[in-house]
């Protein structure tokens, strides 16, 4: 549409015109802020170790096993789980949170819906399963999503219905458990004595408490 009378067109020539593509390319990258990393950066929020945020993952249903490269902050393949299970809830960690093995405080979440890797959601603890993976302490939290209509009501896990407990500690069990064998298998390369009978062990769950505990410990 042409300018309204006795406005003047804006004329652009080779002399007036922006920087060239490249100039413009950096300076749009020296302004850009640096990513925030999800286990140092984000707030592990002012409820915690009751209500907390946490960083998904591996969505509900997945049997590729996806986790944090600690490097970079982003979500890395780690492998395609070895057995016919897939992941029962959905899974990640706590921002902010230092464990024994230097990683930080695993979580099951437990919720209608699978989440996207990389994404994160208010929590709510509602127990602890200790857990044994080759030699080494790898405690669980088991939480349920803070805003699932569904289950934000639980406060403990022993309102959970039996199986859905057995679900959970079977999956652990025989997910580990198929790697430890792979590890073994020497159709695969693998014959390293150092990996051979080691155990897993998936103890008896502890009450809300004992996660608060936990958290509270890795804070």
């Amino acid at each position: 549409m042409a300018p309204p009378l006795g406005i003047a067109s804006k004329s652009f020539d080779s002399d007036t015109s922006h920087p060239p593509l490249n100039e413009r390319i950096i300076s749009s990258m020296s302004r850009r802020s640096v990513a925030a990393h999800p286990w140092h950066d984000l707030e592990i929020g002012p409820g915690a170790p009751t209500i907390f945020n946490c960083v998904v993952e591996i969505g509900k249903g997945s049997k590729v096993k996806y986790e944090l490269d600690k490097k970079t902050g982003l979500i890395k393949v780690d492998r395609v789980l070895y057995s016919s299970v897939v992941y029962p809830h959905n899974y990640g960690f706590i921002p902010r949170t230092l464990c024994e093995d230097s990683d930080p405080m695993d979580v099951l979440i437990i919720m209608q819906e699978p989440v996207l890797p990389g994404c994160f959601l208010r929590a709510k603890a509602i127990g602890l399963m200790p857990m044994i993976d080759q030699g080494e302490k790898d405690d669980k939290i088991i939480a349920v999503c803070a805003d699932d209509p569904e289950y934000r009501h639980y406060t403990d896990i022993k309102e959970l219905p039996p199986h859905r407990l057995a679900e959970i500690r079977r999956f652990f069990e025989d997910c580990i458990l198929a790697f430890s064998l792979l590890l073994n298998c020497p159709s695969h390369g693998n014959s390293d004595k150092k990996n051979e009978n080691k155990e897993v062990a998936v103890n008896d769950f502890l009450p809300a408490a004992a996660a608060y505990d936990a958290i509270q410990h890795s804070m």
